[in-house]
């Protein structure tokens, strides 16, 4: 008997998320020229074929955990009631995914941020993330805002500064030492240029 189509979807949704998660577990263990699909395959306990069914290689893998993250924040920003200011829902709407998996207080230990460096500079994983759903972050935005995805910069201003964001509390996560939480790096990052990235106060000498 076949399964139905919703369980069908979950079933592969279900397997490509267990392969994404071995291959960040390998890479977190081995660094990553030490992780190969077969190994990947074999932690998640499908075969060979099966990871070629699901990933071109095992950057792709690798980069799925984060594009499935953006993909339920960027549902979450449209789930948002209109009359959330704009701001709030996409800081709201961006750490949803990252509160599910890890918490307000989860940081990773050293040898890990030194692995999340190193996938950072892997050209082939920003590759992987190039596709990274800017578009339709432009649309939700325009749509929420009532301005244009294609006449009007505003929109693209608000995507482009919320990415840039992410990646400005990537760089200050994989540098820090000791560890930190990263949710409140994205908090932080999202609060400043809600107000404007106002000038810090200086330190006095």
């Amino acid at each position: 008997m076949t399964a139905p189509q919703g369980l069908r979807e979950r079933k592969k949704a279900e397997t490509r998320r267990a392969l994404s998660d071995a291959a960040l577990q390998l890479v977190f263990e081995r660094g990553m020229d030490n992780v190969t699909r077969e190994a990947i395959a074999e932690r998640a306990g499908v075969s060979l074929r099966t990871f070629n069914n699901y990933f071109a290689g095992k950057y792709e893998a690798i980069a799925y955990r984060q594009l499935e993250r953006m993909r339920r924040a960027l549902s979450a920003f449209r789930a948002c009631p209109a009359g959330v200011p704009l701001w709030t829902a996409i800081t709201e709407s961006v750490l949803e995914p990252l509160l599910a998996e890890m918490g307000e207080d989860y940081a990773p230990t050293r040898k890990q941020l030194d692995q999340l460096v190193e996938l950072s500079m892997a050209i082939e994983v920003r590759n992987a993330l190039a596709n990274n759903l800017m578009a339709e972050w432009v649309a939700a935005i325009a749509e929420r805002t009532g301005t244009d995805p294609v006449r009007d910069m505003y929109p693209r201003l608000v995507a482009a500064s919320s990415r840039a964001v992410a990646e400005a509390a990537m760089d200050t996560y994989i540098a820090s030492d000791p560890p930190v939480p990263i949710v409140g790096l994205m908090r932080r990052g999202f609060a400043d240029v809600a107000a404007g990235l106002p000038e810090p106060q200086r330190k006095s000498s």
